[in-house]
């Protein structure tokens, strides 16, 4: 665990080291400069899981998480169970915990962009209200996790403006409703009355661990390859011929987790957006192979238009559970782990999509991920896990 004043007392809440050392009450805020304390919302997503072991890693921070349920193999986390929707309850779960650093790491799906936007900025402000006005607020840097539907657009106008490839930073907002831009707003309109700084981190297709995620197509390939595998069904390419033949970069969500933890603490990087990719191109029309060729199954010729795998996946619920039952794998439904729509919204679109890493860079950030190695760790995990046979 990162070492913490707290361990050292024995104490849980800082208002008992005020009681234990009258110093702390009287230049607490020069105190909290060599503390570091990570609030990550949404910690057992796959960018807040993989970020809070990232920072677990580092030592030197001591992390909270919210979550509705306790995050699973993160001894070391201090959790917090609240639904940052209500702001009353948000408000009384962080009023005694002096945070320096939050990190935005979730959303929540609605009906409408229109919702989306009203739900997901409202989850925004009730967190940094939250936090900016606790009893010894220290909030130094606030970090957002939004992603490349900056620059595709909402999922009920996804890829229809056809923006510039590659993506760069600098490119001007959509004329339509997107929460990222919300969240935006109310990050830099607190920033402007509380003195934090600030980043925001537009990952492409994040591929990581995690079970129970919403968007995550490297899961959802896995179960897909492991059910073709057992049943002989062919391993078909869904998506589109501009996906199958064109470029796409992705962004594996242990690069990701160093990026922000990087820009968390990089004078440099104050009040910035970043896209975030491994830092290679590839193809899917050879990635596919070599998927296949992890499971042991020949990449199907690609029929030319989309196969979605929606379609291709609205009959295997019982074909899985047949697969849990006789390789004793861990008893996660097909739902719960395989999210088809949104890997068809990722494989289907009709242009290359691509995203220029030259700012971080510029800005020191020199991470990079090989992208195969980064489905095939994923898949590694996953069997480690028996999660998949």
């Amino acid at each position: 665990m990162a070492w913490s004043f707290s361990s050292w007392w024995g104490c849980t809440a800082e208002s008992k080291w005020l009681d234990h050392w009258p110093y702390f009450s009287s230049d607490w805020e020069g105190f909290l400069m060599f503390i570091k304390r990570a609030l990550i919302v949404g910690v057992t997503g796959i960018v807040g899981s993989n970020l809070a072991r990232q920072l677990l890693s580092e030592g030197g921070w001591e992390v909270h998480g919210i979550s509705r349920k306790p995050p699973k193999g993160l001894a070391q986390l201090r959790h917090i169970a609240v639904d940052v929707l209500d702001a009353e309850a948000t408000r009384n779960a962080l009023a005694e915990t002096p945070i320096t650093h939050v990190f935005f790491c979730t959303w929540t799906r609605m009906s409408s962009e229109v919702e989306n936007c009203r739900v997901n900025g409202a989850m925004v402000r009730n967190v940094l209200q939250a936090v900016c006005g606790a009893k010894h607020a220290a909030v130094q840097h606030v970090a957002l996790v939004t992603g490349t539907k900056n620059y595709l657009g909402p999922f009920e106008m996804y890829a229809r403006n056809k923006p510039e490839t590659p993506f760069r930073e600098d490119q001007p907002r959509l004329p339509i409703d997107n929460f990222y831009y919300v969240q935006e707003d109310v990050v830099f309109e607190l920033a402007e009355r509380h003195g934090y700084g600030w980043s925001v981190h537009r990952p492409h297709t994040i591929v990581g661990y995690a079970v129970g995620n919403a968007m995550n197509i490297g899961v959802t390939l896995a179960v897909y390859a492991s059910v073709c595998k057992a049943t002989g069904r062919p391993f078909i390419f869904p998506g589109s011929p501009v996906q199958y033949a064109g470029l796409s970069d992705v962004t594996d969500a242990r690069l990701l987790a160093r990026h922000i933890a990087w820009a968390a603490v990089t004078p440099e990087a104050r009040n910035e957006a970043f896209n975030v990719a491994n830092g290679d191109v590839f193809r899917w029309q050879r990635l596919w192979g070599a998927i296949g060729g992890y499971f042991g199954i020949d990449a199907a010729p690609y029929p030319g238009t989309p196969v979605p795998l929606q379609q291709q996946m609205a009959d295997m619920e019982p074909l899985w559970e047949l697969l849990v039952q006789t390789q004793r794998l861990q008893p996660n439904r097909l739902g719960e782990l395989a999210s088809a729509w949104h890997t068809d919204l990722d494989l289907g679109r009709p242009m290359e999509c691509v995203n220029d890493m030259n700012k971080s860079r510029n800005f020191g950030f020199l991470g990079f991920q090989d992208t195969q190695r980064s489905f095939l760790d994923l898949f590694d995990q996953l069997r480690h896990e028996r999660i998949i046979p």
